[in-house]
């Protein structure tokens, strides 16, 4: 809850041209002090000095990658609601406002530009990996058809590219992405400045050891990255331990399979997982596994689990749910098997 005191902190640190100029960029996505002292055209001690105010008063968050720095306007905190505001009140037709955002439109098509060159000296890598397995489009059909139509808070492990947060962009009020990559989420930042989804972001961080409190997103997604970790289900508790009571959990991987050339040309340490491995997990977590969903390829399947968080219980008792059926029950209990030729 915001206070007399924070409101009158913020309102002073943003009456000054220069921090109004930033708040209003950086409501627009990440920008590092480089970005913004080409923007600004001033001297980087001097932007710096300019967000540290900021940053003090709450209406900025600081967000480390790696040897780089990006600042965002707050979303989480006290002055959240006060920073949106006073970028609000700031005049979209001034005529230095409008050189700002022309100098933004350029920082994201160089970003673009970047982006789009690491593709392309990977193309070869990618196309190999989604030769084996089904239709990108037919996962992510399935994916909309296993999360909520609506979902305040969306936090997507392992983001890469940000293609799932993309994805559900228009189901969230709010998506957070995170990856250990920071090639990925140049990726990734240059693909949401594209679409515009402001409200859609990333940062890089450890997926075991997310940097938000407990119980805190809706749906949690960890797509194509099980594969990849010496230890997937500390993913799946870190996981848990985001989702809020009520919360869903989808995780998306291979099936077992006999593709050694992976680990060594794409660095998969596991080749696969089974169902019951999967569902171990999850239940170890305190989820309650509720679909599972094979799309088969050649040679790769792709799986889809489904978990929900308990949610709260209420004074009335509620019915208990069966147990997911073993993988020759089929579509019983609650369970979906399905395979695409």
């Amino acid at each position: 809850m915001r206070s007399l005191d924070d409101t009158m902190a913020g309102m002073r640190a943003a009456a000054e041209p220069t921090r109004l100029r930033i708040l209003a960029l950086c409501a627009d996505g990440d920008l590092t002090v480089s970005e913004l002292v080409r923007i600004l055209g001033q001297s980087q001690p001097r932007v710096s000095r300019h967000l540290k105010v900021l940053t003090a008063a709450g209406l900025l968050a600081r967000v480390p990658e790696g040897s780089w720095v990006f600042h965002r306007l707050a979303q989480d905190g006290a002055q959240t609601d006060l920073a949106a505001r006073l970028v609000d009140l700031a005049p979209l037709d001034d005529e230095t406002l409008a050189q700002d955002r022309e100098r933004l439109v350029q920082i994201k098509r160089e970003r673009a530009e970047a982006a789009a060159a690491y593709f392309r000296e990977n193309a070869d890598r990618w196309d190999e990996l989604r030769s084996l397995h089904v239709d990108d489009a037919v996962v992510e059909k399935k994916i909309l058809d296993l999360v909520p139509e609506r979902v305040e808070r969306h936090l997507d492990l392992g983001t890469g590219t940000g293609r799932v947060l993309e994805l559900l962009a228009d189901r969230t009020e709010f998506g957070q992405g995170i990856d250990m990559s920071h090639e990925m989420l140049s990726v990734a930042r240059a693909n949401l400045d594209a679409r515009g989804l402001t409200h859609c972001q990333v940062r890089q961080a450890d997926i075991t050891q997310p940097p938000f409190a407990s119980e805190s997103f809706d749906l949690v997604t960890v797509h194509q990255v099980l594969h990849y970790l010496a230890d997937p289900d500390r993913a799946i508790e870190a996981a848990s331990r985001m989702l809020r009571p009520g919360g869903t959990l989808l995780v998306v991987d291979f099936a077992p399979h006999e593709e050694e050339n992976l680990r060594r040309n794409h660095q998969h340490r596991r080749l696969g997982f089974s169902d019951a491995e999967a569902e171990a997990w999850l239940k170890a977590a305190g989820l309650t596994p509720r679909a599972i969903h094979h799309l088969a390829g050649d040679p790769l399947t792709v799986t889809l689990w489904a978990a929900d968080k308990t949610a709260a219980k209420s004074a009335d008792p509620e019915p208990t749910t069966p147990p997911l059926a073993r993988p020759d029950a089929g579509a019983e209990a609650g369970r979906t098997l399905e395979t695409t030729p």
